[in-house]
C-alpha cells in the first residue's frame, strides 16, 4: 500500500528534507496557527534520502529570509512553487554564502551575544562538511550546530 497525499492547488512544497528536519520546516514557516491547508510527512521512502520528509503548505510562498533558514537545516531540500496544481518552478534551496541575523553565534564570549550587532556568518564549507564563520570572533560552527534565532 502507498500513502497518497493529496495537491495543493496554489502553495509550495517543501520536498526531500532530511526526515528528522520537517517538524523544524513547520516551526520556521510558523505554521502553527496558519489557516489553509498545511500537509506534514516524514519517513517516507526515497531513493536518494533513504527516508525522507515532505512539507506542503496551501496558498503560502516561502520569503528569503525563509528559505536561508531552510538550506541551513536541509541542504538538498527541494522548494517546489505550485500554481493551479502544477509544479509552476522548482528549484533546490541554495546553500548561503553568508548568512545575516537569522543564526545566533554559540560562542557565548562573541560580541553579537551581548551587544546589538547584526550577526553575520560566512560559509566556510569544505570537502569536509558545510561550516559557517563568525565574523566577528571567528567562531566556526558545523551546519549541524547552528542556532536559529
Amino acid at each position: 500500500m502507498e500513502l497518497q497525499i493529496s495537491a495543493i492547488k496554489n502553495g509550495t512544497v517543501i520536498d526531500h528534507l532530511p526526515t528528522d528536519t520537517a517538524l523544524k520546516v513547520v516551526e520556521i514557516l510558523d505554521l502553527k496557527n496558519f489557516r489553509e491547508t498545511v500537509t506534514v510527512a516524514f519517513n517516507l521512502t526515497s531513493n536518494s534520502l533513504g527516508k525522507k520528509g515532505i512539507v506542503k503548505v496551501a496558498c503560502r510562498t516561502l520569503t528569503k529570509e525563509e528559505l536561508e533558514k531552510i538550506s541551513l537545516i536541509a541542504p538538498g531540500a527541494t522548494i517546489n512553487i505550485i500554481e493551479d496544481f502544477k509544479v509552476k518552478e522548482k528549484k533546490e534551496v541554495p546553500e548561503p554564502k553568508e548568512i545575516n541575523g537569522i543564526v545566533k553565534c554559540n560562542n557565548s564570549r562573541c560580541i553579537t551575544n551581548s551587544e546589538k550587532v547584526e550577526i553575520k556568518f560566512l560559509n566556510e564549507s569544505d570537502s569536509h562538511g558545510r561550516k559557517y564563520r563568525c565574523i566577528y570572533c571567528e567562531k566556526v560552527i558545523k551546519y549541524t550546530d547552528i542556532i536559529l534565532k
